[in-house]
């Protein structure tokens, strides 16, 4: 492939995780199993909302879209890195590596955007509980998810387009484990600065705004709990939003730590634990966080588990006449 007179080239090779060799076995292992995790929390919390009518609310349908994120977003990154770790194999096309930083970037800014819509939910929920029915309506809420999907593609699709238009030759070792957008920058032998300009203020944007939206919408949610004499009413509060608190603090606290204070070497053992943190561990969580700390989800748990129960045995009855 000939692109600007220079001659580029057609796949990529991963550099994977610092991991000694002889600890090669027990991290696949692990990493397996985290992956397996995410994938089963995440359709669990999935499968339970849309089988329990009672969680047919905007609070659980912007939960349900947040794990089909998660679950999509550790999925854009493990699969590859288990079969690498697995077959010894690095290598990625060119094509598959931008596919992966595309699907990677649309994910991580849909977790942004259904984060902030939360917050939102929550703000609406106790700042302004008689006309929560009215503002948060069916409409609203699918109109809002259908937005963060919007921007989130578009948002993606941007980075993709302004990389593909690069040219990259010599050096194809790409200083992580999965294709992220500042390594791949750091191969690329044409200007950049264009791809630099927009990352900083879009990504800039795109972190900052929504976790600014976040923190405005917790200030006024503690301001209009501060008012509130009843500690049953506060408790009930912290309850529900102490789930999405947690989440955001873990991704955005790792977020921000990787790509705002960026260290100086190409890829040191802190940011690969960082980056496991976002792609990884944070999906796994999120399904822990919110069935544990939330009352429906348990709820709505053994309700479906009685049904199934109840099903069971009435089939087994049913055979036994026979």
């Amino acid at each position: 492939m000939i692109k600007n007179n220079q001659t580029v080239i057609s796949q990529f090779l991963l550099l994977g995780l610092p991991i000694p060799p002889e600890h090669q076995h027990l991290f696949y292992a692990l990493f397996l199993a985290m992956y397996l995790t995410t994938v089963l929390g995440n359709l669990i919390i999935i499968i339970l909302i849309h089988l329990d009518s009672h969680l047919h609310t905007p609070m659980y349908l912007f939960l349900s879209n947040l794990s089909f994120s998660d679950l999509c977003f550790s999925s854009v990154t493990m699969p590859k890195l288990l079969q690498s770790m697995q077959s010894q194999d690095t290598s990625i096309s060119y094509a598959g590596c931008l596919t992966q930083m595309y699907f990677l970037n649309l994910f991580a800014s849909l977790e942004i955007f259904l984060l902030v819509v939360m917050a939102y939910d929550r703000y609406v929920a106790i700042c302004l509980p008689l006309h929560y029915t009215s503002i948060m309506s069916p409409r609203l809420c699918v109109c809002l998810v259908l937005l963060s999907w919007m921007f989130s593609m578009l948002n993606s699709m941007l980075h993709t387009l302004l990389l593909e238009r690069l040219s990259f030759c010599e050096d194809n070792v790409i200083h992580h484990f999965f294709c992220d957008i500042s390594a791949l920058l750091k191969l690329a032998c044409s200007d950049i600065y264009i791809n630099e300009l927009v990352i900083f203020f879009l990504g800039g944007t795109l972190i900052v705004i929504p976790f600014l939206l976040i923190v405005v919408s917790y200030v006024q949610i503690v301001s209009s709990i501060l008012k509130v004499s009843s500690t049953r009413a506060i408790h009930k509060v912290f309850s529900t939003c102490g789930s999405h608190l947690s989440v955001v603090s873990l991704f955005y606290g790792t977020i921000i730590g990787l790509y705002l204070c960026p260290s100086a070497n190409n890829f040191t053992v802190k940011e690969a634990s960082m980056a496991m943190m976002y792609t990884v561990v944070t999906p796994m969580l999120n399904p822990f966080i919110y069935s544990l700390r939330n009352r429906d989800i348990l709820e709505a748990l053994l309700r479906v588990f009685i049904k199934k129960k109840i099903f069971i045995m009435a089939t087994l009855r049913f055979l036994l006449k026979f």
